[in-house]
């Protein structure tokens, strides 16, 4: 016979012992929803590729966010969709007096103060001719001369309010050159989250349509981290610690789990990951088409990203699964 002493199976037996000892667990303080702004005014446009998800106009995303705050969505990510007209070689647009993520960060701050925590962005894929996130120089991307622009666009957007910036570009150097700027301008006080491991992933498709962002020549794998590669993510995540990044993260989320809990397990800073376009429009076609529990599926992911040690979920869900009571 064998010794039935210790039985897990006693913990698991209703739903409430189940709760009582769940070692991950989720949060909606730990959500960041993102957001794409447009120019404009009245305009609320879905994004065929990213169901529930819209183009909105400044007026019409501070109508969405004073909902969200009401469910608990105390954190957004802001991805500014320039006209076309508005695209040049190196991606000035991005903090021109016009710019449209400045405008909204500014709307948000002044009608929600501190109660929302306002993220931004800081790349220059939308906004350059040519769509990569940097300067192009005889047909490469030029690392050094991409960083003043970078520093310039998360400088208009902390001068407007923003609480953290984001750089995604991923050139070398990045968070040195946005910190420096921030501090040289008084701004001390602004954090910045670092897409410090960022993969070159197929995961990203349905936001280039969201973003208006696809390279128009070539990829981004000279710039963006090899799907390949786990110990590099360390090193990415040191040099962005040294230059003074406040937050880390890691893109895509799902696939890169080993990754996540190798920058947790090696780093104190704030983890985030991002649960990104690809994950959650599969998610979206297949429970659409009845083949999978969206509610499940959803929740399962998410709390694989905080076993593996994520600190903050950036992800398009947030609104539906407070909204529907999924937590």
């Amino acid at each position: 016979m064998y010794d039935l002493t210790i039985r897990p199976r006693r913990l698991r037996v209703t739903p409430v012992i189940r709760d009582l000892v769940a070692e991950a667990r989720i949060d909606p303080n730990m959500f960041v929803q993102p957001h794409f702004v447009v120019p404009g005014q009245n305009i609320s446009e879905p994004i065929e590729a990213m169901p529930g998800i819209s183009h909105q106009s400044v007026d019409t995303l501070l109508q969405t966010v004073a909902s969200d705050l009401k469910l608990g969505i105390r954190a957004v990510l802001l991805f500014g969709v320039p006209p076309e007209g508005a695209k040049y070689p190196d991606g000035h647009s991005a903090y021109a007096p016009d710019a449209v993520v400045p405008q909204a960060v500014a709307a948000l701050k002044k009608r929600f103060g501190d109660d929302l925590a306002v993220i931004t962005d800081v790349c220059l894929c939308a906004y350059t001719d040519h769509g990569h996130c940097g300067l192009v120089r005889d047909g490469r991307i030029d690392n050094d001369a991409t960083l003043p622009h970078l520093a310039r666009m998360a400088l208009a957007h902390a001068e407007a309010g923003a609480d953290i910036v984001a750089p995604s570009d991923m050139m070398d150097g990045r968070i040195g050159a946005v910190r420096a700027a921030l501090d040289e301008a008084g701004l001390a006080h602004t954090g910045i989250m670092s897409y410090s491991v960022k993969y070159a992933s197929a995961y990203y498709g349905p936001f280039r349509e969201a973003a208006n962002s696809a390279p128009g020549f070539g990829d981004r794998r000279s710039y963006q981290m090899d799907a390949r590669n786990r110990r590099e993510a360390l090193l990415e995540a040191q040099l962005d610690i040294e230059e003074g990044a406040d937050i880390l993260m890691v893109k895509p989320a799902l696939a890169y789990l080993d990754v996540v809990r190798d920058i947790a397990e090696a780093f104190s800073q704030p983890l985030a990951v991002y649960n990104v376009s690809g994950e959650y429009s599969m998610v979206k076609a297949a429970a659409d088409r009845g083949w999978i529990d969206e509610r499940a599926i959803v929740m399962e992911n998410w709390h694989a990203f905080r076993r593996a040690g994520a600190d903050i979920i950036i992800t398009y869900h947030a609104r539906q699964a407070l909204a529907e009571g999924w937590l």
